[in-house]
């Protein structure tokens, strides 16, 4: 299956994300914060990352930024996983290169799909 990167500095959304993933066979890895993530991308070259806003330090939409622009993580989809919900969050997570946006809480059906949906057109 895929090894997929959870960036999000909750403890309850990681451990549900992982939770959901790991049952579907995925290979999981995390990471507490947008620096953390920026730095696995470009270690671990995930297949997806998943990856919430608001967090210390840089915030999703940055580190998002950082991961779609570098050549080394560019080809790596980023899926914002995010309790702001309006849609002016959405057109700006896209603008930083995002490829979906998912609004928590997720349940699990949704956060299968949309993995499922990146690794088919890859």
């Amino acid at each position: 299956m895929a090894r997929i990167l959870v960036v999000d500095d909750s403890p309850t959304e990681t451990h549900q994300m992982v939770n959901t993933l790991a049952r579907q066979g995925h290979q999981v890895l995390t990471a507490a914060s947008g620096v953390d993530g920026v730095s696995m991308a470009n270690a671990e070259q995930p297949d997806i990352i998943l990856m919430d806003v608001v967090m210390p330090g840089i915030n999703g939409f940055q580190a998002t930024r950082q991961i779609t622009r570098n050549d080394e993580t560019s080809h790596i989809p980023v899926v914002i996983v995010s309790s702001k919900n309006q849609d002016a969050d959405k057109v700006w997570g896209e603008r930083q290169g995002a490829c979906g946006y998912l609004t928590k809480p997720v349940d699990d059906r949704t956060l299968i799909n949309t993995v499922n949906g990146l690794l088919e057109a890859s």
